[in-house]
């Protein structure tokens, strides 16, 4: 029995996927990178030019890409990025709840951390409990409801957009 990944088993193929895989984007990929000032070479304040000349080195030895240390790199301490502070991550990392011993007794354990956005955008994590989860979250609706048997992990992210409409994802 043979087999060929071949399309007529002639092994004339390769052109074919080395041009499916390095085929470019009909769009140019953005990215934005920060300009250190004395260096400006010419391009528009937004610092936005496509990925292609970054790949071919055109101009890309002329920029500086500076780090944010932890923290937004421009002052967001502004209302208008109340959106930002308004984050709040919920990681349960472990929730546990189950009989246990002769007496039926209830086992109950929890690992929940907070994640928040400061003034800044300085991230920070803090202990956290069930109880302070967002109604929204799901999964731990009987939790202390006569020791049903519960395991849970999750990730649950709320916010506020600028319009300050509210919103939310989980992932178990």
């Amino acid at each position: 029995m043979r087999a060929s990944h071949e399309l007529n088993g002639t092994g004339k193929n390769g052109g074919r996927i080395f041009d499916i895989l390095f085929d470019r984007p009909r769009h140019p990929l953005l990215q934005t990178i920060t300009v250190a000032r004395s260096q400006e070479v010419g391009l528009s304040s937004t610092g936005v030019f496509p990925a292609e000349r970054v790949e071919t080195g055109d101009k890309s030895s002329d920029f500086s890409i500076t780090l944010g240390q932890e923290r937004a790199d421009i002052d967001i301490s502004g209302p208008e990025f109340n959106f930002v502070r308004s984050i709040r991550i919920f990681d349960v990392r472990n929730a546990r709840q189950y009989e246990a011993g002769s007496e039926g007794d209830c086992e109950r354990s929890a690992v929940v951390v907070l994640g928040t956005y400061g003034v800044q955008g300085d991230f920070s994590w803090q202990r956290s409990s069930i109880g302070t989860l967002p109604k929204d979250h799901v999964g731990l609706e009987r939790w202390g409801d006569n020791c049903p048997s519960i395991r849970h992990r999750s990730v649950f992210v709320e916010w506020r957009d600028y319009e300050g409409k509210y919103g939310y994802e989980q992932v178990n």
